[in-house]
C-alpha cells in the first residue's frame, strides 16, 4: 500500500523507477491532498528517470542532510536546529530553486519586524546560506545559490574573532580563507606577515569558528571585507563611534588583543604558552601580563604558612 497514516498524517511510500525507495509525508491529514502530493512525486521520479531531468530537492531535504553531516562535528549544531524550526513553516515544502532574493528578504524583514537584533537575524541568514551554497557546490542540488545579503556587522564579527584569537589588528583585517583549515579547527599567519617574522599557528576555538561560519560564503577570498572590499583600516569612525556607543573610552584596536592576552593569565595559561599563542619573539613581551595570576606561586606561600 502506498498510501498510509501515522497518526492524522498520511504518507507516501513507493518504489521509484530507478529502484529507489521512497518514503515521504504527505504533511496532511485529508486522503485527497495526500493522493495528489503522491501522483506529483511519482511524477517526478518518472520524469527524472525517463526523461533525464533533475531532480528537484526542497528545503526539507537540505536540512535532513544538512544534520545528518554536521553532527557530532558543527559547534553550532544546536542553534541550527533552532533556526531550522522558526524556517520549518515558511520553507518546509519549497523547493530549493524556488528559494530566492525576494523570499530570503521577506525571511529577513520577518525576523526584524519581531524584534530581533540584527546579529541574531545574521546568525538566521548565515545558516541559510551555507545550507544553499552547500547545495549548490557540495550535493549539486541546484544550479546557482540565491545570494544572501547580511546586515553589517563586519565589525562586530572581527572584534570577536580578535577577542577569540588575539590576532593583531593586520593579520585579522588581510585574513584569508586559505589560511584556514576548519577541518583542523586552526588557522595560521605566514612569517611575512607576523611581526617577528616568524610564522604564526593559530588554534581555532568554539568562538573563532562561529565567526568564520557566519563569513561563509560571504566572499570567496577574503574572510571580512566591507561591502565587497577588503578592510585596510580598523581604527575607523565605525569603530570609534561603537566605542561611544558602549560608553568606552581611550580604547584603541590593539587592545583587544591586550584583552585576550589578560584573559589567558587570569584562565591560568602558562607565560611560555601565552607567548607562542600570541607570535611574541621573547618572554619579556608577555612578562607585561604576570601580574594578573600568581597562581603558580601560591604553592610556596602556602609552604611558609606551615612553618
Amino acid at each position: 500500500m502506498s498510501l498510509y497514516r501515522r497518526g492524522d498524517t498520511w504518507w507516501v511510500r513507493f518504489t521509484a523507477p530507478n529502484g529507489q525507495q521512497i518514503r515521504r509525508s504527505a504533511q496532511t491529514a485529508n486522503r485527497r491532498a495526500a493522493q495528489e502530493f503522491e501522483d506529483r512525486l511519482k511524477a517526478e521520479f518518472w520524469r527524472v528517470a525517463k526523461l533525464g531531468e533533475k531532480p528537484r530537492y526542497k528545503w526539507q531535504h537540505a536540512v535532513e542532510r544538512w544534520l545528518l553531516e554536521k553532527e557530532g562535528a558543527k559547534v553550532t549544531l544546536r542553534d541550527d536546529k533552532r533556526f531550522f524550526r522558526w524556517l520549518h513553516d515558511r520553507l518546509y515544502n519549497v523547493y530549493l530553486d524556488e528559494i530566492n532574493r525576494d523570499l530570503i528578504e521577506e525571511i529577513k524583514h520577518a525576523r526584524l519586524k519581531a524584534g530581533v537584533a540584527n546579529a541574531t537575524v545574521n546568525r538566521f541568514l548565515a545558516v541559510l546560506r551555507a545550507v544553499l551554497n552547500r547545495a549548490e557546490r557540495e550535493w549539486e542540488w541546484i544550479d546557482k545559490a540565491p545570494f544572501v545579503r547580511m546586515l553589517p556587522e563586519h565589525l562586530a564579527h572581527m572584534v570577536r574573532f580578535t577577542l577569540a584569537t588575539g590576532l593583531r589588528a593586520s593579520n585579522v583585517s588581510q585574513l584569508k580563507w586559505s589560511q584556514i583549515d576548519l577541518a583542523r579547527c586552526c588557522a595560521w599567519i605566514h612569517p611575512d606577515q607576523a611581526k617577528a617574522r616568524k610564522a604564526i599557528p593559530v588554534p581555532l576555538n568554539d568562538s573563532a569558528l562561529t565567526v568564520l561560519e557566519e563569513r561563509d560564503g560571504i566572499d570567496a577570498i577574503c574572510v571580512f571585507t566591507y561591502k565587497g572590499k577588503p578592510i585596510k583600516q580598523l581604527n575607523t569612525k565605525a569603530w570609534r563611534h561603537a566605542l561611544r556607543r558602549a560608553d568606552i573610552k581611550d580604547f584603541r584596536w590593539h587592545d583587544l588583543r591586550h584583552t585576550w592576552a589578560s584573559w589567558h593569565i587570569q584562565q591560568g595559561t602558562p607565560l611560555h604558552v601565552l607567548q607562542e599563542l600570541g607570535g611574541w619573539a621573547s618572554a619579556e613581551m608577555v612578562q607585561r601580563y604576570a601580574h594578573l595570576s600568581a597562581n603558580h606561586l601560591k604553592e610556596y606561600a602556602d609552604q611558609l604558612a606551615q612553618l
